[in-house]
């Protein structure tokens, strides 16, 4: 049974801004620190899959794992990681009458656009 969607008021939606922050922040780093060893780690990893591992591949291992655990904690918030690469979350809210998303990059002080749900980040708009 899916879970029921949960609306935010930008109020609602700076606060969460304000907990996901260091996390977004964490995701970021550690998702370039693994593009940045993805030349070297890469045939470590290969080859860890058919010897049973090494020391290099198990340090890429926690680093996915940490990775993995801190999008399910931006996400067990209700807000919608929709950007992994610059850190984009939209958070669900109801404006005139329609569904549409609150839209915070990381780096903004806070949520001050919105976008239609099939609009992303190129179409966003400023709230007035």
């Amino acid at each position: 049974m899916p879970e029921e969607s949960r609306y935010f008021t930008v109020e609602q939606a700076n606060t969460v801004v304000v907990l996901i922050r260091p996390l977004v922040k964490e995701i970021l780093e550690i998702r370039q620190a693994i593009l940045d060893r993805q030349p070297e780690v890469w045939p470590v990893v290969e080859r860890a899959a058919g010897d049973g591992g090494s020391k290099e591949a198990s340090k890429v291992a926690l680093e996915f794992r940490r990775f993995d655990d801190l999008v399910r904690e931006v996400m067990a918030t209700g807000a919608l990681l929709k950007d992994i690469n610059h850190g984009v979350i939209d958070f669900l809210t109801m404006r005139e009458g329609k569904e549409v998303y609150l839209c915070w990059k990381y780096g903004e002080d806070e949520i001050s656009h919105w976008h239609d749900l099939d609009g992303g980040y190129a179409n966003r708009q400023r709230i007035e």
